[in-house]
């Protein structure tokens, strides 16, 4: 019988120590309000958990993910590069022009802007053409305009026709699984924009 106490004791201990790892592992979730508080100004002040901005939302999230990493080589560290590039992101999502029309198997897309919107129009979307290129099925190539870049993206498929047209510019350019760990390897110090 002692035994078994003994080792129910361990087992306990085991899940309270898991528990407590996992805990500090996971990001602070404040605790629901109780019944008669109300969270924020007047009673048990809740945690904001939204950064305010979302470019500085994923700063956020690279910083913690360097942070946690023991093999982070600080001296490598370029988040002012992550930065630029997020700069990127906003002004080709917001402020470039994208004059979208079908062609044979595809679309092709003229994105214009001026001034950095420009800049980002070039750096990013020739950048991402390449990645688009290596879906299965995919041709995606870039030429340059005087004012932005033309990006054409067609497939032999008329399934993926239908699904590179319905995507359009924004869609593919949002496209794949790589903007995230291309975020940290920038932070990193490994890729520039």
């Amino acid at each position: 019988m002692r035994r078994s106490r003994q080792l129910a004791l361990a087992a306990g201990l085991v899940l309270i120590g898991s528990a407590v790892a996992l805990a500090q592992t996971m990001p602070h979730q404040p605790a629901m309000p109780t019944a008669g508080q109300h969270a924020g100004v007047h009673g048990a002040a809740a945690t904001p958990q939204m950064p305010g901005q979302d470019a500085f939302g994923a700063v956020q999230e690279i910083v913690r993910i360097l942070e946690a990493d023991p093999a982070t080589d600080w001296s490598k560290v370029n988040m002012a590069a992550l930065r630029e590039h997020l700069i990127d992101m906003n002004e080709l999502t917001l402020k470039a022009a994208a004059d979208e029309r079908q062609v044979d198997g595809g679309l092709a897309v003229a994105v214009s802007g001026s001034g950095r919107t420009l800049e980002a129009i070039k750096r990013m979307v020739t950048a991402h053409a390449r990645e688009l290129d290596k879906f299965p099925g995919w041709s995606a190539k870039t030429e340059p305009l005087l004012d932005g870049v033309r990006l054409v993206v067609t497939s032999a498929d008329a399934k993926e026709t239908a699904r590179i047209r319905g995507l359009g510019f924004i869609g593919l350019m949002a496209s794949g699984a790589h903007h995230q760990v291309h975020h940290l390897a920038m932070a990193k110090g490994e890729h520039i924009r």
